[in-house]
């Protein structure tokens, strides 16, 4: 599965949050790891600019 799109990423990380309260970026990432079954690489991909992973821009 290729990484999903901002708006896609929203309503699930909306729910985690409503369910688990504040949490950091680093445990919400693992959470919507879980929820799109993403692979280490697919976690590792960098945006273009190669300065962030794309899944932790997509939640941030």
């Amino acid at each position: 599965m290729p990484i999903p799109d901002y708006q896609t990423f929203m309503l699930p990380l909306l729910r985690v949050l409503a369910a688990r309260g504040e949490q950091s970026k680093k445990e919400l990432v693992e959470a919507l790891d879980s929820e799109f079954m993403l692979t280490d690489g697919e976690l590792k991909e960098l945006l273009p600019s190669g300065q962030q992973p794309v899944c932790q821009n997509r939640v941030g």
